[in-house]
């Protein structure tokens, strides 16, 4: 006999895994409770990852499929990155913590996967390691709280801020975030030719 999925109640989400999927993701939330010890937040942060896992798992999950496949996990837990204490880097002691907060620092570019627009908001997210409705609301506000003057910054951060590489078995790209990738390419090609 083979267990062949897990049903997983995610925060407000359940879900179906199968079993390899399902021992990556009780790994990653193990190692994210292992990061927050001792931290007076640790529930709720970890109530919030778990329900940024289940809603990157349903929207990356193909039409038709039910259960949450590793290769649907992976991409998933990739973009929503390891879980990082605020503050100085620990001092080098070797522990496996101290040396994956190392090793997973982002560069900040624009995230094409998931964006409503151009990316900058996804990418700026994924560099800071918070939930990217945090920066579309901030920006929102921002927008309003500045009478417009938010749109010039988000467009040149559009144009300056360099697009992450797509990830092979990512859902599609929205038509809106593509379109205005492969302008933004178009227009970086030939001004590149341009200044040769």
């Amino acid at each position: 006999m083979e267990r062949i999925s897990v049903t997983a109640r995610l925060n407000r989400s359940t879900l179906q895994f199968e079993d390899a999927a399902f021992q990556r993701l009780q790994a990653y939330l193990a190692e994210a409770r292992g990061t927050l010890a001792g931290n007076p937040d640790q529930d709720e942060i970890v109530a919030d990852l778990e329900q940024a896992v289940a809603d990157q798992c349903t929207r990356r999950l193909p039409p038709g499929e039910l259960v949450v496949t590793l290769a649907v996990l992976q991409p998933a837990l990739d973009e929503i990155g390891s879980v990082q204490v605020p503050g100085p880097a620990p001092a080098a002691t070797g522990s496996a913590y101290a040396q994956a907060g190392r090793e997973t620092s982002r560069p900040l570019q624009q995230v094409s996967e998931g964006a409503l627009i151009g990316g900058v908001c996804t990418g700026l997210a994924r560099y800071m390691g918070v939930n990217v409705w945090l920066v579309r609301i901030a920006a929102v506000l921002l927008l309003f709280a500045t009478s417009g003057g938010l749109v010039p910054i988000y467009l040149v951060l559009m144009l300056l801020l360099p697009y992450a590489p797509r990830a092979g078995g990512n859902a599609p790209v929205r038509w809106l975030p593509g379109k205005f990738r492969e302008w933004n390419e178009f227009l970086r090609a030939k001004l590149s030719t341009t200044a040769s």
